[in-house]
């Protein structure tokens, strides 16, 4: 029989944002809950699938990983595209690679969390919370700041980024902006004013990242950047964890010197001793960036699709369609 992976299923949503019916009538359909240690326990736990449907890149999937996968004759992504996939790999194997396409209404949740983040860090909701939680009430409740009048710092305004610089405008805040490609209109269409990099990090109270990961955006921003920042100055990252310098974020909080708001880290899930897990200053969600009911609604829904069309011999979505063709 069919034996086909569900992978990554963290806060166990899958089997509730789709019917699954047609594609458990004809085949194996396994839910993976946790994420695998390393590529040794992908391998040995993948061996026996005939089609991975993955999430995101919560699980990596180079060529040496899908060299082990001796059965895999389809993937399915979530999103135009997975970066951590080798689709050459896939290719060479004649592996079909089926993608979903859009996010439904859940196409800013992203900015929305940067949003929540930002005002967490500003007003110590956080500890707050905490406080309350623990018998106490304002003692240990850092005193927050107004962000109105405030500057807000956008590296990148995308999709994503033009959206946070509208929700600045609406708390009354100043936009800053810079982008390697970015243009004086581009930033003035957004509500921005495009500025240097350095003008940015030492003007802004709070920088937002919204860029893609790749070889030119990695480590964007480093130790220098950080020391440019304004003393107690917030970092917003809910893009990817590389873009900047974990070390260097890391002795900044330590430090007391800025305060950073991540969504997203180096390595995920963030290893239960990971010095980021007790460091001072910092608001740390669990990657829940894109993750809400609007965007599982579509990215599982298509996810089935895809696999019961690869299983009728008509694949949807193919993303290297020359596996196709040499079929």
């Amino acid at each position: 029989m069919t034996k086909i992976a569900v992978l990554d299923d963290w806060q166990g949503i899958a089997r509730q944002s789709a019917d699954w019916s047609k594609l458990e009538a004809r085949a194996e359909v396994v839910f993976f809950d946790e994420a695998f240690a390393d590529e040794d326990a992908a391998a040995a736990g993948l061996a026996e699938f005939d089609i991975l449907l993955s999430m995101r890149e919560r699980t990596p999937m180079p060529r040496s990983l899908i060299q082990r996968l001796p059965k895999l004759a389809m993937l399915g992504i979530t999103g135009a595209a997975n970066p951590s996939l080798d689709v050459a790999a896939c290719t060479e194997r004649g592996i079909a690679v089926c993608n979903t396409v859009g996010y439904g209404s859940g196409a800013f949740a992203t900015a929305e969390l940067a949003l929540g983040l930002l005002i967490a860090a500003a007003r110590g909701i956080p500890q707050g919370d905490a406080g309350i939680r623990q018998g106490e009430f304002q003692h240990g409740v850092p005193v927050g700041i107004s962000l109105a009048g405030k500057t807000l710092g956008l590296i990148g305004l995308g999709r994503l980024g033009a959206r946070m610089a509208r929700y600045g405008e609406a708390l009354d805040m100043t936009i800053l902006a810079w982008s390697q490609n970015l243009t004086a209109e581009t930033a003035q269409e957004a509500g921005a004013e495009l500025v240097s990099k350095d003008e940015l990090l030492e003007g802004s109270d709070a920088i937002s990242l919204h860029l893609v990961l790749s070889p030119r955006s990695r480590g964007i921003i480093g130790a220098a950047d950080i020391a440019r920042m304004k003393p107690g100055a917030i970092l917003i990252n809910t893009s990817r964890g590389p873009l900047v310098d974990e070390a260097a974020l890391i002795a900044a909080v330590t430090a007391g010197r800025i305060v950073a708001a991540l969504d997203v880290f180096d390595r995920e899930p963030l290893p239960a001793d990971h010095p980021l897990r007790t460091a001072p200053n910092t608001v740390l969600t669990p990657h829940l960036g894109y993750g809400v009911a609007e965007t599982w609604a579509v990215f599982y829904p298509q996810s089935v699709e895809n696999a019961v069309s690869f299983l009728d011999g008509k694949p949807l979505r193919v993303i290297n369609p020359e596996v196709l063709a040499a079929g």
